[in-house]
């Protein structure tokens, strides 16, 4: 194998493909980077913990073309540290020189043999939308994926394909999210549910653009296109939470707040909350404000913020933490809360009317008055 390219272009690769190598392995091959250069001049650069597979595609001068395993991390700090020219990789027998500039490296590869092949995604059904606005359906629901592995399901966000476009849904068993949008394509109705692990990578590789990302469904694995770049996962098998019959919306009580505002008030008052000292949040909702409150071994806190609308006095607890991630999520400067009694959830919707997110926050019981 002998080619040369571009250190920029090399790097980004690099960065990309390394999100999905393990970092430990009985197989070494899967602790380094699958190097392949072929006569198109396409040189490809794979990553692969047998969970998620990572494969990045560059354009390099190519004249023989080759395989091999590198050690990934070895890899990637003898890159950055190369000077900002063009590199060139001449490979034999498992050996390869590596120069740039003044700089010379000389390293011994893996077999190609031994790094497993990435899973054949026989393509079942497909859609295809801008890359941001898969980037933030995953943002605003991720949090809320279980990181319970004794409900394997749940450790992974729901797809749902339909007349309405597509439905991401993550829940832990203490909260729900919710994000929909219309789809640019698409071909029927189906649903499968994605490890969330794999999404946050996706996340991360998806631009702020309008490029497109195609979403392959196979059999057993999910296939993200994302210009040069795919992104390979398992499909998790289960029986998803009925997440329709799951959110109560018939509530009395509604009540709209600016979200920076609640969730300032919410983060002032947990100040005195921590791991070691747990409360949870005393909402009460009045006449045109929440009073909010909480108390633990250090002290006790209380902030109020306004509303529009009554709560009929309602007093329910929520657990901080869960409440300050839905806050963060919803991406409307207001939003409506839905609320019912003490011991049913709280729907959180955007305050427009809009129904392009949803996050259900379960109650936390309170003990006697503060």
């Amino acid at each position: 194998m002998k080619f040369s390219c571009e250190k920029a272009l090399l790097q980004n690769a690099i960065l990309t493909a390394s999100r999905a190598v393990s970092s430990k392995s009985t197989i070494p091959a899967l602790e380094g980077l699958l190097l392949e250069a072929e006569e198109t001049g396409n040189v490809f650069l794979t990553g692969y913990n047998q969970e998620t597979g990572i494969r990045s595609c560059f354009q390099g001068e190519v004249t023989e073309t080759g395989s091999m395993v590198l050690p990934a991390r070895l890899f990637s700090e003898i890159v950055r540290k190369m000077p900002d020219d063009v590199l060139l990789f001449q490979e034999e027998n498992l050996k390869v020189h590596i120069s740039c500039g003044m700089s010379e490296f000389d390293l011994i590869g893996i077999d190609p043999e031994d790094f497993p092949e990435l899973p054949t995604v026989e393509y079942q059904n497909s859609i295809t939308l801008p890359q941001q606005t898969l980037r933030s359906m995953i943002s605003q629901t991720i949090f809320a994926v279980s990181d319970d592995e004794s409900r394997p399901i749940h450790t992974g966000s729901l797809f749902v394909v339909d007349e309405e476009g597509l439905t991401m849904v993550a829940v832990d068993g203490f909260r729900l999210a919710l994000r929909k949008e219309p789809i640019l394509e698409k071909n029927g109705n189906f649903e499968f549910v994605v490890p969330g692990a794999s999404l946050s990578e996706v996340e991360k590789i998806c631009r702020e653009t309008d490029d497109p990302v195609d979403v392959h469904q196979g059999a057993r694995h999910v296939l993200f296109k994302m210009g040069d770049t795919i992104l390979i996962a398992r499909r998790l098998e289960g029986e998803f939470l009925a997440w329709r019959q799951a959110i109560p919306r018939n509530n009395p009580i509604k009540v709209t707040v600016e979200t920076k505002q609640l969730l300032s008030c919410i983060e002032r008052v947990s100040l005195i909350v921590s791991e070691k000292l747990k409360s949870p949040l005393r909402c009460v909702m009045g006449e045109g404000e929440i009073h909010i409150t909480t108390r633990t071994a250090i002290g006790n806190a209380q902030d109020r913020c306004p509303m529009e609308g009554s709560g009929n006095g309602l007093e329910i607890g929520f657990n901080n933490r869960y409440m300050m991630e839905a806050l963060k999520a919803a991406s409307r400067e207001k939003v409506t809360l839905e609320l019912s009694s003490p011991i049913t959830p709280c729907i959180i919707v955007p305050a427009d009317g809009e129904d392009n997110f949803l996050f259900m926050v379960l109650p936390v019981r309170l003990k006697a008055d503060l």
